[in-house]
């Protein structure tokens, strides 16, 4: 396995990180949220919960047949959410993957007949992409999976509204847009273990590629340098990304990787559905790692995933208050 070890911070090893976990971004909508990612993208709610930190919200998880790690685009209700001002600091883009080239001219065709606001199939790093936003200007895009060799692509739901063959398989690249880039470049590599393998140009600034343990679609980060003002958050915008850890085991030693390294961090933290860590970069980026299981079927058998609330153990004793909190969603 891929190994880092840093002698000069009390000897911690950790393993490599396997890809992209999940992306959590920020609606005002649920509603409208759950019709585009499910009707129109044909992605499967696979979880359908609260924010553990504030359980008076939504937290919808969109991802594959099952929500296999690498898969899940995840969002917080924020009805109050005002609009995004884009700039720096922050994740720019997350991008979506699919089979192959040609599958992007179904995606096109598509995007028009539901009016959705698109780029066309361009090329970006030597692969086929499609740049689009959904209702609430959240920066998309789909990427074709023709060429990669790195870590496989989830499994698109048989029962979407999307033919099976056409479906999102997972993410792919997320892009963030940092003002000094050298700290964003520093952090994956000496600390995260990412490797630079390149540059391209996005509308005339340079965004260099990071790829972790196997790569490939699954596992890269692209980092644009921009000298534009900091980011304004809102509905639209994306809260954090997360990268995959294997185990609970192995994330405990990134807690102290991390923590000999000088950042400050949330510890252990448990979420039933993974366990977590997080920290944030210098250009103000929020990281998570998250582990590969225990998944969502723990509370849930595999045909319901998604159809009622569900809630970690540890809040259902709390189930008549946080539901009469929140908007029925069908």
């Amino acid at each position: 396995m891929y190994l880092l070890k840093v002698s000069n911070y009390g000897g911690v090893s950790v393993k490599a990180l396997k890809g992209i976990h999940h992306v959590s971004a920020l609606t005002a909508k649920a509603k409208e949220n759950v019709h585009f990612y499910t009707e129109v993208l044909g992605m499967r709610l696979v979880k359908k919960t609260v924010n553990q930190d504030d359980t008076s919200m939504y937290h919808l998880f969109y991802a594959d047949e099952k929500g296999n790690p690498g898969t899940d685009l995840t969002f917080f209700e924020i009805p109050q959410a005002g609009r995004t001002y884009p700039g720096t600091g922050s994740i720019s883009q997350t991008s979506l993957r699919v089979k192959d080239d040609a599958t992007l001219d179904y995606w096109v065709k598509r995007f028009d007949e539901n009016d959705i606001k698109h780029s066309g199939i361009i090329d970006k790093f030597g692969r086929k992409t499609i740049e689009f936003t959904d209702f609430e200007e959240q920066r998309l895009a789909l990427v074709s999976d023709e060429t990669n060799e790195g870590v496989a692509a989830g499994t698109p739901w048989e029962h979407s509204p999307v033919d099976r063959e056409k479906g999102i398989m997972g993410l792919g690249p997320v892009r963030l847009t940092v003002a000094k880039p050298e700290k964003t470049h520093n952090v994956l590599t000496e600390v995260l273990g990412f490797e630079n393998i390149g540059t391209y140009e996005h509308d005339g600034k340079t965004v260099t590629v990071f790829s972790v343990g196997e790569g490939g679609t699954g596992a890269e980060v692209h980092v644009e340098a921009s000298e534009e003002t900091r980011e304004r958050p809102g509905r639209g915008s994306v809260h954090h990304v997360a990268f995959r850890v294997e185990d609970e085991e192995e994330l405990r030693k990134w807690v102290s990787f991390i923590t000999e390294k000088g950042y400050a961090n949330s510890g252990f933290v448990e979420r039933y559905y993974f366990k977590s860590l997080y920290f944030r970069e210098p250009n103000g980026i929020l990281y998570e790692l998250a582990t590969d299981g225990p998944g969502f079927e723990s509370d849930e058998p595999f045909d319901t995933l998604g159809e009622k609330l569900a809630l970690p153990p540890y809040f259902e004793s709390q189930r008549e208050e946080i539901e009469a909190k929140l908007k029925p969603i069908k």
